[in-house]
């Protein structure tokens, strides 16, 4: 029997930390109920951190054996996920160009985009009572998307990229709620599963998350989360960062 096409490894990959997550953290620590950013999400950039993380991934990248090194790349067009692999590519020697795919962009979070946790019960007290009953993957924010929207979109990227990326190791750049997603759809999770593994595990900036194809041409998981490319080799200056990426009135 054929087997199904699709890249013989993925990894996914977390942006390295931003001015939004600076911004973030700043917020929470002053009772503020919005981040001061005067730019939209998308537009939001690496802190020096993130850089130096970024970095440091591309280091290792370029310590690996040329036939475990990525061969493709795909990027959320955020411009903190396309930093990050602007960077990691350029610091492993990589001479690969980088597509951006929306499909791999932040989750929408509508009306609270630039919200913190405190900012949407006071002002959106209701929303927070809806998210209750609906639990965290299907709540949807008004003029947002729920982590079942985003299983939508990743389900559409990996059916069109498996046909183009057919063999390769695909490298893809994207945020938390994405990667989490992604294990969803991998991983044929159910929702309790997936919940159960964001209670747990805190998606750090360009930690790193590999699948690889085996025997039976299905994507397992080999490492979740990992971030040895911050704190081995000498690189233990490097900081391990991990601001959530997502607002939630919970």
């Amino acid at each position: 029997m054929p087997q199904t096409p699709g890249p013989s490894a993925l990894w996914l990959v977390r942006h390295g930390e931003s001015v939004g997550n600076l911004a973030d953290a700043q917020a929470h620590e002053t009772g503020s109920g919005r981040l001061e950013l005067d730019v939209r999400d998308p537009d939001v950039r690496l802190s020096g951190t993130g850089e130096q993380q970024a970095d440091a991934l591309g280091a290792w990248l370029a310590g690996l054996p040329a036939d475990e090194r990525p061969t493709a790349v795909l990027s959320s067009p955020f411009a903190r996920a396309l930093g990050t692999a602007e960077r990691a590519v350029a610091a492993a020697g990589l001479q690969l160009p980088i597509r951006h795919d929306e499909r791999l962009r932040e989750r929408d979070f509508g009306v609270f985009d630039g919200m913190t946790r405190s900012g949407i019960r006071a002002e959106h007290p209701e929303e927070a009572e809806r998210r209750e009953l609906l639990g965290k993957f299907y709540y949807r924010p008004p003029g947002g998307e729920s982590w079942a929207d985003v299983a939508l979109r990743i389900r559409s990227l990996l059916a069109t990229e498996a046909l183009r990326h057919d063999g390769e190791r695909l490298l893809c750049v994207a945020h938390q709620a994405v990667i989490m997603v992604f294990r969803y759809v991998l991983e044929e999770l159910t929702e309790q599963q997936l919940l159960e593994i964001d209670r747990t595990d805190q998606v750090a900036n360009t930690s790193v998350t590999r699948y690889r194809r085996d025997d039976d041409g299905d994507l397992r998981l080999v490492e979740f989360n990992g971030v040895h490319h911050l704190t081995d080799d000498g690189r233990a200056d490097t900081p391990v960062t991990e601001e959530t990426d997502v607002p939630s009135p919970a």
